[in-house]
């Protein structure tokens, strides 16, 4: 090429480079505007009016932790409009998913309450600001799936190009620095013929240190996308035990620490990841399947399918309810209908096949992102065979703390077995989950999650 080609590429990627820059400025000053809300969702509602306008985070009329939450919702007096069942499934099938077609279908009983829709998932101002600042800024690592750059906290990617990029939205929507749980149930349902649960207790709790308020460039902080770590109260065969998980935004698999009280010793566990099977869980939960979905994205192609109007899990107080008895919330088969509610709201669909050269018990899967708060509410998983084999769902709520929402709490719907696991809540244990924004106390701290003080503590 002559000097002249040479000339004439140079001014094209200037042009270029103007046109992209020009984009993302129109793009920025599109968040928060009359289209669209400061996370890139579609501020209207629908045509026939069934999904409202954007409303924003509900106010908490005077709430303090402690007590339920339910109870101070600005609409806690909503009524069902009508049910899905068995019997009227393929009615509503154009707004529903296949696992929860399938999960209506199969287990005898299951039904979901339709309500009334609320997009009452507030955006405080400063995630707006930082998420705004992302568009043109934020980017992927060079391998594809990790993120090496954003402002935080704030939504990387407001206009996903793919499924990775929304998939990095729901992994960093704005939780606090932080969630307590002092107390969680993890309960897998009895073997077909039995009546025997696993009900295990634990307390936990989960660290993001991008999570401050204000705003922060991610490479300069620790490139952890949490730390956690939970320890076993019962059962007594799980009793004592203990982890600390460091969960990475550029590296695979984790860095995971397990304390065995029968051994007095911490073992290090680089491959418990992925579709693991959790420990004491008899084969039905693997470690990718907490809160719909948890890890890294390297093993898979992530792709954005499209939007969906969908009935999902949205204002689900009833799974929260910390002074519920665990029997009011978990029946044999499936969860309680009123601890389950269901609306209308628009959701991104996300579809994950596994890579070439890389396995996976699921080599297929398909996420469901909730449009306004980028949380995952909805997951189903496929075989080798491609038959579907579990529906996972999260219960969404608004958390007073954050001026958010989010989903800890979930279910997932073994159907070729005929089991189902409920997670991530605190039922039956009269203590509530915590959002914290302020660090306070040693579990905020990078050094708390190492196998020393892992052994230290788990020895005392």
């Amino acid at each position: 090429m002559n000097k002249y080609g040479i000339a004439v590429v140079a001014v094209l990627a200037a042009l270029s480079q103007a046109a992209l820059a020009e984009t993302a400025a129109q793009q920025a000053a599109s968040l928060g505007g009359p289209l669209l809300t400061p996370s890139g969702a579609e501020r209207a509602g629908s045509k026939d009016g069934l999904i409202p306008k954007w409303e924003g985070a509900p106010p908490s009329n005077g709430w303090v932790y402690g007590k339920k939450r339910f109870d101070y919702w600005k609409y806690k007096a909503d009524k069902p409009l009508f049910t899905i069942d068995a019997s009227n499934v393929d009615k509503y099938a154009d707004k529903l998913s296949p696992g929860q077609i399938a999960t209506i279908k199969q287990i005898k009983g299951y039904r979901m309450d339709v309500y009334p829709s609320h997009r009452d998932c507030g955006i405080p101002d400063f995630v707006a600001a930082n998420t705004k600042k992302n568009i043109g800024y934020a980017q992927l690592g060079a391998d594809g799936w990790s993120l090496k750059e954003a402002i935080v906290p704030g939504f990387p990617f407001p206009f996903p190009k793919n499924g990775t990029e929304a998939m990095w939205n729901m992994k960093m929507r704005y939780h606090g620095v932080g969630i307590d749980f002092p107390h969680v149930i993890t309960a897998v349902s009895p073997r077909k013929g039995s009546t025997d649960w696993i009900e295990a207790t634990s307390n936990q709790t989960m660290y993001f240190p991008w999570g401050l308020k204000g705003s922060h460039q991610l490479s300069k902080l620790p490139p952890v996308e949490y730390y956690t770590y939970f320890a076993y109260d019962s059962p007594a065969a799980l009793a004592g035990q203990a982890l600390s998980i460091t969960l990475y935004l550029d590296k695979p698999s984790t860095e995971t620490f397990y304390y065995f009280p029968g051994q007095r010793r911490v073992r290090r566990m680089p491959s418990y990841a992925y579709d693991s099977p959790q420990i004491g869980m008899e084969g039905q939960y693997t470690m990718d399947e907490p809160l719909v979905f948890n890890g890294t994205l390297d093993r898979f192609n992530w792709k954005i399918v499209g939007k969906k109007e969908m009935y999902i899990p949205y204002n689900s107080f009833g799974t929260d309810d910390f002074t519920a008895k665990f029997g009011a919330v978990a029946k044999t088969d499936h969860l309680a209908e009123k601890s389950r509610h269901y609306e209308l709201h628009r959701v991104w669909v996300i579809e994950a096949t596994v890579k070439p050269g890389m396995r996976h018990i699921a080599p297929k899967r398909t996420y469901y992102l909730d449009e306004d708060s980028w949380n995952v509410v909805a997951g189903e998983d496929y075989d080798g065979q491609g038959k579907l084999f579990k529906y996972r769902e999260g219960y969404l709520i608004p958390v007073y703390e954050t001026g958010t929402c989010d989903v800890t709490a979930f279910s997932q719907y073994n159907l070729s077995e005929g089991r189902y696991v409920f997670d991530m809540d605190p039922v039956g244990g009269n203590k509530d989950t915590r959002w914290v924004t302020v660090p306070k106390g040693v579990r905020y701290n990078p050094d708390f999650y190492t196998a020393d003080n892992l052994r230290a503590i788990s020895g005392q």
